[in-house]
C-alpha cells in the first residue's frame, strides 16, 4: 500500500475532509474473478458481512474464494467523510478504515466461518496499524448489520482473546461497530480484486498464527432477537 499519511488519531467532524456528494465509483465493473456485480443486486437469501483488517487488497482475496461467498468488494468504512478517495483516506483525515464487503449465502458458509477467517488473517492487537502499514485506515474492525451479527462477533472476540492471551499476545483492539453498520463507500476500480489485476502486488499478511476453536465455526448460534 502507499503511505501518503500516517495519522493514528481519528479526526473530528470539524477536522474531517468534506468529501463529495457523488461516489468515486458510480458504475462498478463486475468482479474480476466471478464476473458478478459487486454493488448488487445481490440474490435473495444472501447476507452481507463487512470487515476491516489492514490492507484491503489481501483481505478481499482471503474471502472471495470461500465456498458460499457470492461476491466481494473493497471500500472505505467507519469514518466521517462522504464518498472519500483513496488519497483522502490515506491522509487519516476521513476516519475511514480499508474494508471488505463479503456477500454470502448463509446456507453454505456461516457468519461464524467468515469471522474465523477475519481473526486468523491479521493481528487484531496492533491498534491503528498492521505491521509497517500504519494509520487509522489500517485498524481492525467488524461492522455489524444486525444484533445477531453483533452477538456472534462479540463471542468470537472473547474466544480469540483467550487464544491470543495463551500465546503471549496483548489485548484485542478490534472495534465492533453497529448496528447499523456505517456506510460502505466502494473504492476506486483499480483497488477491486487488486491482486488478480496485479498478481505480484504487495500486500503483507500479518496473521498471528493463532486459531479459533474449530467448533466455533461449525454450527451457527441460535439467536434470540
Amino acid at each position: 500500500m502507499f503511505l501518503f499519511g500516517k495519522s493514528s488519531a481519528m479526526p473530528t467532524a470539524e477536522s474531517a475532509l468534506p468529501g463529495r456528494d457523488e461516489p468515486v465509483l458510480p458504475d462498478p465493473a463486475p468482479h474480476a474473478v466471478s464476473g458478478r456485480p459487486i454493488a448488487g443486486p445481490y440474490p435473495d437469501g444472501t447476507e452481507i458481512a463487512e470487515f476491516a483488517l489492514g490492507c484491503f487488497w489481501g483481505e478481499e482475496q482471503a474471502f472471495w474464494g470461500l465456498p458460499g461467498v457470492w461476491v466481494t468488494a473493497v471500500g472505505y468504512q467507519g469514518g466521517i467523510t462522504p464518498n472519500p478517495t483513496y488519497r483522502e483516506v490515506c491522509t487519516g483525515q476521513t476516519g475511514h478504515a480499508e474494508a471488505v464487503r463479503v456477500v454470502f449465502d448463509p446456507s453454505t458458509v456461516t457468519y461464524e466461518q467468515l469471522l474465523k477467517v477475519f481473526w486468523e488473517q491479521h493481528d487484531p492487537t496492533q491498534g491503528m496499524r498492521q505491521g509497517n502499514d500504519s494509520g487509522t485506515q489500517y485498524r481492525s474492525a467488524i461492522f455489524v448489520r444486525n444484533e445477531a451479527q453483533r452477538a456472534v462477533a462479540e463471542r468470537s472476540r472473547a474466544l480469540y482473546q483467550e487464544a491470543l492471551s495463551r500465546t503471549g499476545y496483548g489485548s484485542i483492539t478490534t472495534e465492533i461497530v453497529g448496528p447499523p453498520a456505517p456506510p460502505f463507500f466502494f473504492a476506486e476500480d483499480y483497488h477491486q480484486q487488486y491482486l488478480v489485476k496485479v498478481p505480484n502486488g504487495y500486500c503483507p499478511n500479518h496473521a498471528t498464527g493463532v486459531t479459533l476453536p474449530e467448533d466455533f465455526a461449525v454450527t451457527p448460534l441460535q439467536y434470540v432477537e
